[in-house]
């Protein structure tokens, strides 16, 4: 059987609300993107890398460290509230139109650089190996259990998840006696092609799970995640894919 070919989508937009830039902010020297398009390249399953922006100084960052830039996202693609089906039909369209055309494509986002070249290699066979499937999606076990959140309603609340046994609500219950639930994170998504150009969606609708080990789904968000996982790098707790180029500099 012929292997599929696959393209790496990383998206940049340089809106970043809650922390400004942070796709371009330096995290142990190197711009959070490197890492990502240092993984991507190092895994050796993408026939290109491609980075998704909005902004000629993120283009600029990204071709510096081997990532193509092929056009620039339009403006209104590139919004706080802008899905991903817009950005990545947009992208895989002006591929096409260049005479590129790829069979799967992964879409690896930069707030998670600690996902690991053999990550993507581990997630790309388990994709290959599943028949039947639209997509992959990385998740985790959840930390804090779905049973035991609330709805507000006014001075009343009721549980988000009323599906439990009554003579034992999972509100009233220890988390090792619920039902194992997992949570997405940003690490990686891969899909074939067909189900943008054919249904619209980055997923489909058969999606198998792919589950993240370690720090390969730490999410970088948020200033208090910036912290931590600067606090684990200093610990040597975690580990970020290896940046062979000196830090881009203007």
């Amino acid at each position: 059987m012929t292997t599929p070919t696959i393209v790496a989508l990383i998206p940049a937009r340089s809106g970043s609300k809650r922390i400004q830039d942070k796709n371009v902010r330096r995290l142990a020297g190197h711009p959070l993107i490197a890492y990502t398009i240092a993984a991507a390249q190092q895994s050796s399953v993408f026939a290109d890398v491609i980075v998704s922006t909005d902004s000629e100084e993120y283009a600029d960052i990204a071709r510096y460290y081997g990532a193509s830039v092929p056009f620039l996202r339009p403006a209104d693609f590139a919004g706080d509230l802008s899905p991903d089906i817009e950005w990545v039909e947009f992208t895989l369209k002006g591929l096409a139109d260049g005479g590129k055309s790829y069979d799967c494509f992964s879409i690896l986002r930069p707030t998670s650089p600690f996902r690991k070249p053999t990550t993507i290699q581990r997630a790309w066979q388990e994709f290959c190996a599943e028949d039947g499937v639209d997509s992959l999606r990385a998740v985790e076990k959840c930390k804090q259990h779905p049973g035991k959140m609330w709805v507000l309603r006014g001075k009343r609340m009721m549980p988000l998840l009323p599906l439990s046994p009554a003579e034992q609500p999972w509100h009233s219950s220890q988390y090792q006696a619920l039902p194992e639930v997992y949570v997405q994170n940003a690490s990686l998504e891969i899909a074939w092609t067909r189900v943008v150009t054919n249904g619209r969606t980055i997923a489909g609708t058969v999606i198998m799970p792919f589950l993240t080990q370690g720090d390969e789904g730490l999410d970088v968000n948020l200033p208090f995640d910036w912290q931590y996982a600067e606090s684990l790098l200093a610990s040597g707790q975690a580990e970020l894919p290896h940046v062979s180029l000196a830090p881009y500099s203007k």
